[in-house]
């Protein structure tokens, strides 16, 4: 049986990650410091999927386990060494930490004289993500290691799209998870393109997928957020119950459409489809999805190539229209969370810093007229 080495036992790698796994038939090893799952996984060796749709239909993943990175880093390395593929869903900024262990696994690989290709895939809401991790394992690696890894082992980039809520139940490993799901990987970086997993597409040029979707799912999904949070919701659903957030999100999404068929060339019918679609996906009555867990780390969400600044840049750029984008950008900057601790320190800046100097600082913009323009938004 192949053997899969997946970094981040939480909830979307093992709602999303492991399930197509499992479905490709791969033994499963998680790697995480939660000492509740990884122990849980290893007692159990399975754990339960319920998809969020009428009849709520169980998936049982089994051939898991689990091993603490913490306490058993030799473990992964190990695993790594014999791993047919490698994957993560741990979140962009802990990246770095995971890229020392990913190293030595593939210093490993060269010491058992292992040389099956291997890929590793960072499944992760970000551009690049897997060439990101690549540049911090190098940092790691001997020059013997380079040189193996440089004809052994792929980093291709990667797209994932499923909605998976914050939830709690009494079972630790049970994790509730939409219907939908995408999973597109970017060929040309593959070491072994003769492994290809079912239920997950595979394109040349990744990037018009992986924009389609930061600004479509995640530029709309937080749109829900921080629009509902303007007007009271506590859920998306709640959220896009009120017309005036519903048209907002609307609005927002049929100026990313401008954008997506401007510099891809996407088919604008197809797109208001797949648009349709993700509205849907957010109205799920199925899955109850709080705004405070759409809307956390909004300081990072205002970053120069996230969901609203870097499309707002390419709308201003092409000289199409980004009113609706600019609208949210307003309700982020009011937004207030006193648990999320991006929330506090955005609000501490506000009352600390002129407004201008805040813009500049999170949103990395230098030119005048345009942080002028960001900041005439805020202002409202």
């Amino acid at each position: 049986m192949k053997k899969a080495v997946h970094f981040g036992a939480g909830n979307i790698g093992r709602g999303f990650i492991g399930e197509i796994l499992f479905e490709n038939g791969f033994e499963i090893a998680f790697v995480d410091v939660n000492e509740r799952i990884i122990d849980t996984l290893n007692e159990r060796g399975s754990y339960e999927i319920e998809i969020a749709e009428e009849g709520q239909r169980h998936i049982v993943v089994s051939g898991v386990r689990g091993i603490n990175n913490g306490k058993h880093p030799e473990e992964v390395v190990a695993a790594i060494a014999e791993a047919d593929l490698v994957t993560t869903a741990i979140g962009p900024n802990i990246l770095p930490f995971i890229a020392p262990l990913v190293a030595q696994g593939i210093e490993a690989r060269q010491a058992a004289g292992n040389t099956q290709p291997l890929d590793v895939l960072a499944c992760e809401n970000m551009i690049g993500g897997s060439s990101f991790l690549y540049e911090e394992v190098k940092k790691h690696l001997s020059e013997a290691g380079l040189t193996f890894a440089e004809v052994h082992i792929g980093f291709p980039n990667a797209a994932v799209d499923r909605i998976v809520p914050a939830q709690s139940h009494e079972d630790p490993l049970f994790v509730v998870v939409e219907p939908f799901n995408e999973w597109v990987v970017e060929t040309h970086a593959m070491k072994n393109p003769d492994l290809k997993l079912a239920k997950v597409h595979y394109e040349a040029n990744l990037e018009p997928f992986i924009e389609r979707k930061l600004f479509s799912v995640n530029s709309g999904h937080a749109t829900s957020a921080y629009t509902g949070a303007h007007f009271g919701a506590q859920t998306i659903l709640e959220a896009l119950e009120n017309p005036r957030v519903k048209t907002t999100v609307q609005a927002v999404l049929a100026e990313i459409r401008s954008l997506l068929v401007a510099k891809w060339g996407f088919e604008e019918t197809a797109l208001e489809d797949y648009h349709k679609i993700i509205i849907s996906r957010f109205e799920n009555p199925f899955i109850v999805d709080d705004v405070a867990r759409v809307a956390r780390t909004p300081i990072r969400k205002l970053g120069y190539d996230e969901r609203f600044i870097r499309p707002i840049r390419e709308l201003r750029e092409r000289g199409l229209s980004y009113d609706a984008l600019l609208q949210t950008i307003r309700y982020i900057f009011e937004y207030k969370d006193e648990t999320d601790d991006q929330s506090v320190e955005l609000q501490a800046m506000l009352t600390q810093e002129p407004l201008a100097s805040v813009v500049k600082e999170v949103t990395r913009i230098t030119d005048p007229a345009f942080v002028a323009e960001l900041v005439a938004a805020v202002e409202g």
